[in-house]
């Protein structure tokens, strides 16, 4: 059985789709303590821990003056790039650009009736740290989602990580760095990638927030840097849902499965929901014969029988319902009418409406970020965007009078919560101390 079939009007189906569902906890005890000792060992010796993980775990001897990739390289790199490839690069940064400009926020103000002047000041971040996941596999997609948007935002200085395989960098994903303006590429990956970004070394700057993909130790050491930066969150194995109607091309949504159940882990997750049982049967068909064409057809085998499932369900009304407890990566709409549907969709990192509109199109060239969020985490977060490289700052001004006409609740609610202190700080500015009510001495005008 390549996939199974399965039907929620089945007495067996929850218990059936929740082991579809089950998602592995992002890491396990042992992954947390050995990337907690690679953390604390970056932390407390800088470089010299950086290149001695990097030799023992990636196989490939740095050293501090080689940490950081040469421009010479850089610009080999882009170079040995075929022109049509980096043209692609290029179309993908542009239209990445294009959609995030659309996000940017600007600081705001207005003066309210007491005459106060209350706002929020937009900030880009400082400095931000991207990581790519490299060594076996090369991503330069993944380069251009997360470094893009920190342009946009305006982020003073973007520093990459990535670790460099035995044969070297794939030289798209160097291209991929110079095309979005990367500042910085460190030819290193795991967590002691994410501890330098953190904590800086004798080589690195520390940064203020760390982004980007990675596998369980990466994952691992994000979780324990959270508080000394910020971060984007933790990824997981990419999934996808597929609502599809009779109208749906089978062939099209066989690949779309296909599609997501390539990226690797092992624990990817893809689901077709369908009225339609024979759209069912012929896309378990399609599905066989375009396997067997596709070079890691043993692995994506793997997947669809341990975490695929096309699944009949009564009605869409019920179809929708599912997905929004799936909170699925990527949700595709292939119906007659998707927009119709689309705006009852209230969980999904991304949707993508009609047959045209596969989720690799969102994967590379789009617009909308590629970076979404996982494991049900769309319930509550959102995909990578131009607000994660901002962070924003309340603003207050009031004048004397204004102030004046405020202390009364701030003395009162002060008092609520046994802050004295609070309710003075307040009374102070019109002459009035704590014991006494009156402070020596008078006002001193508007505070």
């Amino acid at each position: 059985m390549l996939i199974r079939i399965l039907s929620t009007s089945d007495r067996e189906f929850p218990r059936q789709f929740a082991a579809i569902r089950e998602r592995g906890a992002a890491t396990n005890a042992a992954v947390d303590d050995q990337a907690r000792k690679i953390v604390d060992a970056v932390r407390r010796r800088g470089d010299r821990a950086v290149i001695e993980m990097t030799q023992r775990y990636d196989g490939v001897k740095l050293t501090p003056s080689t940490l950081r990739v040469s421009d010479r390289e850089i610009a080999a790199a882009l170079a040995a790039v075929p022109p049509a490839a980096l043209r692609a690069l290029r179309l993908a940064a542009r239209r990445i650009a294009a959609f995030h400009k659309r996000q940017v926020q600007r600081s705001w103000s207005y003066r309210d009736a007491l005459g106060l002047k209350l706002g929020q000041q937009i900030t880009p971040l400082r400095r931000v740290g991207v990581y790519v996941p490299g060594g076996h596999a090369a991503y330069p997609s993944s380069v251009l989602m997360n470094a893009v948007p920190a342009r946009v935002a305006g982020v003073g200085e973007v520093i990459m990580v990535s670790p460099r395989g035995r044969d070297g960098f794939n030289p798209a994903v160097l291209a991929a760095a110079a095309i979005a303006g990367v500042d910085a590429v460190y030819q290193i990956g795991g967590a002691q990638a994410v501890a330098a970004l953190a904590f800086g070394t004798q080589t690195i700057a520390a940064v203020d927030k760390i982004v980007g993909q990675g596998n369980a130790w990466v994952q691992a050491a994000k979780k324990q840097v959270y508080g000394t930066v910020d971060i984007d969150g933790i990824a997981g194995p990419s999934e996808v849902l597929v609502i599809a109607d009779r109208s749906a091309d089978p062939a099209y949504v066989a690949a779309d499965l296909l599609a997501q159940a390539e990226h690797g882990s092992g624990d990817e997750c893809a689901v077709l929901l369908t009225t339609s049982r024979p759209l069912v049967l012929a896309v378990q068909a399609e599905l066989a014969c375009q396997l067997a064409a596709l070079p890691r057809r043993a692995d994506i085998a793997r997947v669809l029988k341990r975490r695929g499932a096309l699944v009949v369900v009564r009605d869409f009304d019920e179809a929708v319902q599912v997905a929004d407890e799936v909170a699925p990566e990527h949700l595709e709409l292939i119906v007659a009418n998707p927009q119709r549907w689309a705006p009852r969709i209230r969980n999904a990192g991304a949707i993508f409406l009609g047959p045209y509109a596969p989720a690799p199109l969102g994967d590379y060239v789009a617009g909308p970020n590629h970076v979404l969020p996982t494991g049900g985490t769309a319930r509550f977060f959102s995909p990578l965007g131009v607000y994660h490289f901002v962070k924003r700052t309340s603003v207050v001004s009031a004048t004397r009078q204004g102030l004046q006409r405020l202390a009364p609740a701030v003395e009162s609610l002060a008092k609520m919560e046994g802050y004295q202190a609070h309710a003075a700080a307040v009374r102070i500015r019109f002459g009035r101390s704590v014991a006494k009510g009156k402070r020596q001495g008078g006002s001193n005008g508007e505070g």
